[in-house]
């Protein structure tokens, strides 16, 4: 029986375990990612390290370590960093089967895949204010004298500048530079996460505030554990009741069909060009768009599911409808987070 040299194995197996690991930067919150993870690893035997960070850093840290990077995919918290990624050009392009699963959002580039999808709305108090004295384009909020000195925001937070970058495309620098000073000037208040803006809603600090759509259906459902996106949730927790609907005096207000107040936010992965197992790469991002993974982002994080036959809670618009309401937008014009950062900074929103 010929015997293989000690070394030659030893090698062999240390190949054989590399083959079977991948390593994931993520933007997105522990509490999302790492029960998926921790099924994907028991589902498939494949070991996963991973990296989180807000997105600007993720971005900052691929592009440092270049072709050194150890990271086989990019798992983030919003398009326009997977754009940005893109124009950067260190994704891969995926294969066609992959990319047709996803319902909706699948950029032109094919460089990635959309994972789930959250929508801007107005969280308001249905004991201080009536839908009917609302506005339909989020533009006119301001004006509304009733909300002067009582509507929240969130400047510092990721999906709020997602928002503003939106606004830009959508309506041009002078009109947003101009809204964000009426908002100023209305005496929005600021938090520092949607969670904490909530909590101000209910004890009475505001009676509106800008956020997605997610949180709010959280708060209803008594859901404990938030998805915490990167160090700006600062991992706050939402108490739990018997019934959590009554207690929480929060409710959903859309904004009018095409108005960038709806507009729709959506989170994807892509395989990075420095991944040394890219077929095992494809494989973790098919498998975030098999049903239980979509379901699990519906069931414990109240964001949207891309791929079709998920079942929605009741408290859940249907997707044709809420996505219909979003503005149609190029994912290539999110990209310009810079000059939203600049734009709050011009504003004193930072």
């Amino acid at each position: 029986m010929k015997r293989f040299p000690l070394a030659l194995l030893a090698a062999l197996v240390i190949g054989a375990v590399q083959a079977q690991s991948l390593t994931i930067y993520a933007s997105r919150g522990e509490g999302l990612v790492q029960p998926i993870i921790k099924q994907f690893e028991k589902d498939t035997g494949i070991q996963v390290k991973l990296r989180f960070g807000p997105d600007a850093e993720i971005l900052a840290a691929l592009q440092e370590e270049g072709s050194r990077s150890p990271a086989d995919l990019f798992w983030a918290n919003s398009s326009g960093s997977l754009e940005a990624a893109t124009k950067a050009g260190l994704l891969l392009k995926l294969p066609p089967e992959l990319l047709s699963r996803p319902s909706e959002f699948v950029p032109s580039s094919g460089l990635w895949v959309p994972v789930s999808v959250r929508f801007r709305v107005l969280a308001y108090n249905p004991s201080k204010i009536k839908p009917s004295e609302l506005p339909a384009s989020v533009m006119d909020l301001p004006q509304i004298a009733k909300l002067k000195g009582r509507i929240g925001w969130t400047p510092t937070y990721s999906s709020f500048q997602d928002f503003i970058t939106a606004m830009r495309a959508l309506k041009g620098e002078a009109a947003t530079k101009a809204w964000l000073l009426a908002m100023k000037a209305a005496g929005a208040k600021a938090y520092a996460n949607n969670p904490a803006m909530l909590d101000a809603m209910r004890a009475g600090e505001i009676d509106v505030g800008l956020s997605n759509h997610y949180y709010i259906q959280r708060l209803l459902a008594g859901i404990q554990e938030g998805e915490y996106e990167g160090k700006e949730e600062d991992q706050v927790k939402t108490p739990t009741s018997s019934n959590p609907a009554a207690k929480a005096n929060v409710a959903t207000y859309y904004f009018s069909k095409g108005d960038v107040g709806s507009l729709a936010l959506v989170t994807g992965a892509a395989v990075l060009k420095t991944s040394k197992q890219p077929a095992l790469a494809e494989k973790f991002l098919n498998y975030l768009l098999e049903a239980k993974s979509q379901q699990f982002t519906v069931d414990q994080v109240r964001e949207y599911p891309v791929v079709s036959g998920i079942k929605l809670p009741a408290s859940l618009l249907p997707f044709t409808e809420v996505v219909g309401r979003s503005p149609k937008l190029d994912f290539s014009k999110l990209t310009d987070l810079d000059g939203t950062l600049k734009l709050l900074r011009e504003v004193g929103l930072l």
